[in-house]
């Protein structure tokens, strides 16, 4: 049994830098069949226990040992309805991978290599049209068409219910279309996963801001019998430091929304204007300040740089993206701190001002706090600064629906068991309940409100 797993091909790090196509190239049948025979097929598999939408993990794995790739992607979706989005910008070695018991000896079975690969295959060889339930006479509404909405949206429809997506943007998926780069997903996968959720007989309306163009009242006066929430956490963080208003700096929302959903790497044929500057700075150490500046050297950018306050131990990002990053060139400054953006005679950045820093005892997340080493100011050059500091839910929805609460920081209060929020027949989960977090998370919790819903109106005709 090969300790080792099997090798991801992938564009070269100096040509990657050149273009916005995906960096990882996929596996072939024989590399995938390959990695397949790694699984132990464990009677017990730990690793499904990792998964937060339960997929039946050996098996869909077994089916590709025996290259029943059809199999395998029947039973990836028998459970997981985004398998090819996950495949990419799931966090496997945090989950299943984490688990895997051929982990203790040698490197865990590429699971998140082998769900892309079966779902790369149908996607190729033609998606299997499913046959949606005969209709229960429920109608359940989902609001937000991200990963948390659209899981929600389809594990409904399976139990035979009418459901409608309401999205607020002109494109559906969330976070998958508007905040995660071509490079590292690309918007025809999305497109294919939202296709296949759409015949399963979900019904999508874009352009509807539920909160201002319908309230969650008359949602439930049109006959609808529960609603779940998925509207993501689209509210930036900044600093609140001096300079923060200059031309010149962007949220990392704002940045990445233009070059993905509105697609500025491709100005002028798409009229999104986008201004990079010679040298751009990152403020932040998760996925998406790794998106963020990898995104300014494709535009163009002579130098991009990270700036984080703590060391590379405390990043949260990805191993994968950070190692990505490091190879296309990125400059890392860690345990450093912007404290004031300076601008010039008209405005726009010139520079930012930064202290050094150095770590104290852990704070409430566990990671050490950082704090300043007096006299360390230092100035760096740079034209562009890109706020990566995690976001919040926006308050339109919950300002508007009476009976919703929230927390402090502004995530809907649900049951942990259910995603039952403070109001009767509203649901909610991912980003709008965590604050900003992964895909699969948000996808764990749409399913896992889909069957409470269930659960609900079920309980409600008795």
């Amino acid at each position: 049994m090969p300790l080792a797993r099997t090798a991801m091909p992938a564009q070269d790090p100096k040509e990657r830098t050149k273009n916005f196509d995906e960096v990882a190239l996929g596996y072939s049948e024989e590399m995938a069949v390959r990695e397949a025979g790694r699984c132990l097929g464990c009677k017990k598999p730990p690793c499904v226990e990792g998964c937060p939408v339960f997929v039946r993990i050996p098996e869909f794995i077994q089916r590709i040992r025996e290259r029943d790739f059809a199999g395998a992607i029947r039973i990836i979706k028998s459970t997981n309805s985004l398998p090819a989005i996950c495949g990419r910008v799931c966090p496997q070695e945090e989950q299943c991978e984490k688990l895997c018991v051929l982990g203790k000896k040698g490197e865990p079975v590429a699971v998140g290599r082998l769900e892309r690969f079966a779902a790369d295959w149908e996607l190729a060889a033609g998606v299997e049209r499913p046959s949606p339930p005969r209709w229960n006479g429920k109608k359940v509404a989902v609001v937000g068409s991200g990963p948390a909405g659209l899981t929600a949206a389809g594990d409904l429809a399976k139990l035979g219910y009418k459901v409608t997506i309401f999205e607020a943007l002109h494109a559906p998926g969330g976070v998958c279309v508007y905040g995660i780069p071509e490079f590292r997903l690309p918007k025809r996968i999305v497109h294919a996963e939202v296709e296949y959720v759409k015949a399963l007989g979900v019904e999508l309306v874009t352009d509807i801001i539920v909160g201002r163009s319908v309230t969650i009242d008359e949602l439930f006066e049109s006959g609808y019998s529960a609603v779940f929430l998925g509207t993501g956490a689209g509210l930036p963080k900044f600093m609140g430091i001096p300079g923060e208003n200059l031309n010149g700096v962007y949220s990392a929302n704002e940045w990445l929304t233009r070059t993905n959903l509105m697609k500025a790497y491709r100005f002028p044929e798409y009229h999104t204007p986008i201004k990079v500057g010679r040298k751009v700075a990152v403020v932040g150490g998760g996925n998406v300040a790794m998106d963020a500046v990898r995104c300014a050297l494709r535009l163009g950018a002579e130098e991009a740089h990270i700036v984080y306050r703590r060391s590379e131990k405390e990043m949260p990002a990805r191993l994968e993206e950070l190692e990505n990053a490091k190879q296309e060139g990125v400059i890392f400054h860690l345990l450093t701190n912007p404290v004031r953006v300076l601008g010039d005679e008209k405005g726009w950045v010139r520079a930012i001002e930064c202290v050094k820093m150095e770590l104290g005892e852990p704070d409430a997340s566990g990671r050490r706090r950082p704090v300043e080493v007096k006299g360390s100011e230092f100035t760096m050059d740079v034209e562009t600064v890109v706020m990566a500091l995690g976001t919040t839910p926006n308050p339109v929805l919950s300002r508007s629906t009476p009976g919703l609460t929230v927390h402090d920081w502004g995530g809907l209060v649900i049951d942990e068991r259910t995603g039952a929020t403070t109001r009767e027949g509203v649901y909610a989960g991912g980003d709008a309940v965590t604050g900003s977090a992964t895909v699969i998370l948000a996808m764990g919790a749409g399913k896992k409100a889909a069957a409470a819903i269930h659960e609900y109106i079920r309980g409600k005709e008795s």
